[in-house]
């Protein structure tokens, strides 16, 4: 299995800074080829947002240098991805408070990382960024840590109401900001001639699963150059519909 990467970013219409971070790279291992993609969403005082996300993606970053490299010696083991991951997190949650507190401001980022590799893939995911997995169709890999997805899973609001509720971005947790992180974590096997996509909820808000999935689905996507090309045409689609937040989508077709 090969894999094709892209990944697009726009400040927006209204911010004056992009907070959002994005890392993606293939490595070669005696596995076989993989990717790891890593989008973070900043917030914070002083425009200190994109420090925070900036900060997790150099931690998977050196993890994947340092790390991934002795894993891939034995078969990956999904508990020890699971607690070399959160244990990243943990670091990152403690060093973001305190270079705030140095400030006198809160600053935060969700993340969602994927590793995928030839078998399987394995997400791990604090806040409101998405991963997806198209092929087929368009399926929600990770669940939002969002007080209106708290809300739909025990039945007090619609998804529908959900989407409208003027609190849907007012997440439960963030790496940085919260007391205490508590990472969620998503396995599965790694399908051939599929999509993988990492988005920040800029990305989600005015467009539809159905327009994602009619532009990125892998039937339409056969280079980088396409990727790219559709991936920027929804996010311009996005900002037709008066998105006002920063925008990101990373892409991986597997073939």
């Amino acid at each position: 299995m090969n894999f094709i990467v892209t990944g697009n970013t726009d400040i927006g219409l209204t911010k004056s800074t992009n907070q959002d971070s994005l890392s993606m790279k293939v490595i070669s291992t005696p596995q076989g080829r993989m990717v790891l993609a890593v989008l973070c969403d900043g917030m914070g005082g002083l425009a200190k947002g994109e420090v925070a996300s900036a900060s997790v993606i150099r931690a998977f970053d050196e993890w994947a240098r340092t790390r991934l490299p002795m894993l891939c010696n034995a078969p990956l083991e999904e508990n020890v991805i699971r607690d070399e991951w959160n244990a990243i997190i943990q670091s990152q949650n403690r060093s973001i408070q305190a270079y705030g507190a140095q400030l006198g401001i809160k600053l935060g980022t969700t993340v969602t990382a994927m590793l995928i590799t030839q078998t399987r893939y394995y997400v791990i995911n604090v806040g409101d960024s998405r991963a997806y997995e198209l092929y087929q169709g368009i399926r929600q890999l990770t669940k939002d840590q969002t007080v209106v997805a708290r809300e739909v899973a025990m039945g007090l609001i619609t998804e529908e109401q959900a989407h409208y509720d003027e609190r849907r971005s007012i997440l439960l947790q963030c790496v940085g900001a919260s007391a205490e992180v508590y990472p969620d974590m998503f396995y599965g096997d790694t399908k051939v001639n599929a999509v993988y996509m990492l988005c920040c909820d800029g990305f989600r808000h005015e467009i539809t699963p159905d327009e994602m999935y009619q532009y990125l689905q892998p039937d339409v996507l056969f280079d980088e150059n396409g990727m790219s090309q559709n991936s920027q045409y929804l996010i311009e689609v996005n900002k037709q519909r008066h998105e006002r937040d920063n925008i990101t989508v990373a892409l991986v077709r597997t073939f």
